[in-house]
């Protein structure tokens, strides 16, 4: 035999041998995850505390059996919402086909909305291509829920494919399924979403509204300048701005929420506009960025630390925690104010009241103050009146921080009572929670809220409450907030979780404010 021949028989041997390897270490692997299916089977219901739940759930993660779906989908109506979303985390992770088709089948076979929307939520979140044909039959079902995710899903696949069975929801009486089609179709960048958008603009619902203007600014056409520009002279409080927003993505040009320019702007380009492309849209960008202009905020606009907004519907939320009996550092920053102290809750109660006092008498707002327990000033969004702004002064007049190094000297002494450390920690989940409208146990449909704009400020990173992880926090307010579209402001003033507070704002569409120390 030659030496070719000789080299050829070694390649080929060796090609067998890997393959024997490869054959083995799968079988191997099945075997290995036969066994963990079997094993979570016999033991999960026996556990009883959720860390423990959840470690077991994601014991399961990197097992391609079909069977996986089989035995984490039902969690989904059973189990804690924190056991469902390590569900999702591992059904989101298959590498190879047979799980998700397992994934998909469950879908037809399941009669539970809650079953359907965290497989829907898996799919989603996996990214699982060729899922659409799975997905398009919930578009008909009896849950409005089901049928929303079942959009978000199909936008997330990405195919334009699905885009014709999205907008034929875009006329949905459930707010939350007309607002996903619009956002959907925006995310595909569908021009089918433009038609239904524009009619949306007059919608009855202001999150819908929200909704409609967004897909607008992301699918830019012409003829959407002109309807805008029209809600722009009918719209009130918060939208205004968004309007003002989404006409500078789409014409390039930087006149924020001022009608009269935008109004003077078409009066001179309609009908011989041309929409910008994306490297126009950049060098304008620039050209405004050199320029520097100062901004005017709109008349009435509510200015609380630097952040201006129109917004009629306003919520503050104060932070009290002990840290904040704290002096601020610098000082300098502080020094055109008269205020009673350093403290920093001295400095935010000043403020806070010359922003209420300054309220325009068609604002409503409240004030919720936070430690380790959540106390509103008010139940309700109330009227800056007179004597609504004379009551929030005196109630914010009276807050103090709880629990500070002030009382540690208490605690010392053996008066645990009256030094209440314990009332000094950061539930920032709760305080977020309780401005957004969410009470425990409340439901999904109770997404609609009059507040659209939320003032957070804190000196701490979360030590309290339901969800103290920052990570976790975000995760549940993002969730909380996807239907309510309520916008967040945060300002933190001392030391502070900074990527937290300022992933809270950008996640929420709103803006981060550092007071310093």
């Amino acid at each position: 035999m030659g030496l070719i021949s000789w080299k050829r028989l070694a390649a080929s041997l060796h090609i067998l041998l890997v393959l024997c390897l490869s054959w083995t270490a799968l079988a191997a692997q099945a075997d290995g995850d036969e066994e963990i299916v079997t094993e979570f089977k016999k033991y999960f219901r026996k556990y009883k505390d959720t860390p423990t739940r959840i470690e077991a759930v994601l014991s399961l993660e990197g097992s391609e059996l079909p069977e996986v779906v089989d035995v984490l989908t039902p969690l989904y109506e059973t189990a804690e919402p924190e056991v469902g979303m390590s569900a999702t985390r591992v059904l989101a992770k298959f590498k190879t086909r047979p799980p998700v088709e397992r994934l998909l089948a469950a879908l037809t076979t399941t009669t539970s909305p809650e079953i359907k929307v965290g497989i829907l939520r898996a799919l989603a979140q996996g990214h699982y291509a060729d899922s659409q044909a799975g997905i398009l039959p919930l578009l008909a079902d009896g849950s409005w829920d089901v049928r929303r995710r079942a959009i978000q899903a199909l936008s997330i696949v990405g195919d334009l494919s699905s885009a014709e069975a999205i907008a034929a929801h875009c006329g949905e009486t459930e707010h939350a399924v007309r607002s996903a089609s619009l956002e959907a179709l925006a995310d595909l960048k569908s021009e089918l979403v433009l038609a239904p958008a524009r009619t949306d603009l007059g919608h009855e619902s202001w999150q819908v509204r929200a909704s409609a203007i967004h897909a607008l600014a992301k699918v830019r056409h012409v003829d959407s300048i002109g309807p805008l520009i029209t809600r722009m002279a009918r719209e009130e409080g918060r939208l205004v701005e968004d309007i003002g927003l989404a006409l500078g993505k789409i014409t390039g040009r930087d006149l924020g929420p001022r009608l009269d320019a935008w109004q003077n702007f078409w009066k001179s380009f309609e009908g011989r506009f041309k929409i910008p492309t994306e490297e126009e849209l950049k060098k304008l960008r620039e050209i405004q960025a050199q320029r520097k202009a100062e901004y005017q905020p709109p008349p009435g606009a509510v200015a609380y630390h630097g952040i201006d907004t129109p917004s009629k519907s306003i919520i503050f939320v104060i932070d009290v925690s002990g840290s904040m009996e704290q002096e601020v550092v610098n000082k300098e920053k502080f020094k055109e104010t008269d205020y009673p102290s350093w403290k920093r809750i001295d400095v935010i109660k000043t403020e806070l009241i010359k922003t209420v006092r300054s309220l325009e008498p068609y604002v409503q707002f409240n004030i919720i103050s936070f430690a380790t327990e959540v106390k509103p000033w008010k139940k309700d969004l109330v009227r800056a009146n007179p004597l609504n702004k004379s009551s929030a002064e005196a109630w914010t007049s009276r807050l103090e921080a709880i629990g500070g190094n002030s009382k540690e000297d208490l605690a010392r002494a053996g008066l645990v009572g009256a030094a209440n450390l314990e009332g000094g920690k950061t539930n920032t989940y709760a305080a977020l929670m309780t401005a957004l409208g969410v009470e425990e146990g409340k439901e999904t449909r109770d997404y609609e809220t009059a507040v659209d704009t939320i003032f957070f400020l804190s000196d701490g990173r979360p030590s309290h409450g339901k969800f103290v992880e920052p990570d976790d926090v975000l995760r549940e307010i993002r969730s909380a907030n996807e239907l309510r579209k309520v916008v967040i402001h945060t300002i933190t003033l001392g030391e502070f979780e900074k990527d937290f507070m300022q992933r809270l704002a950008a996640e929420n569409g709103g803006t981060f404010v550092d007071l310093g120390h």
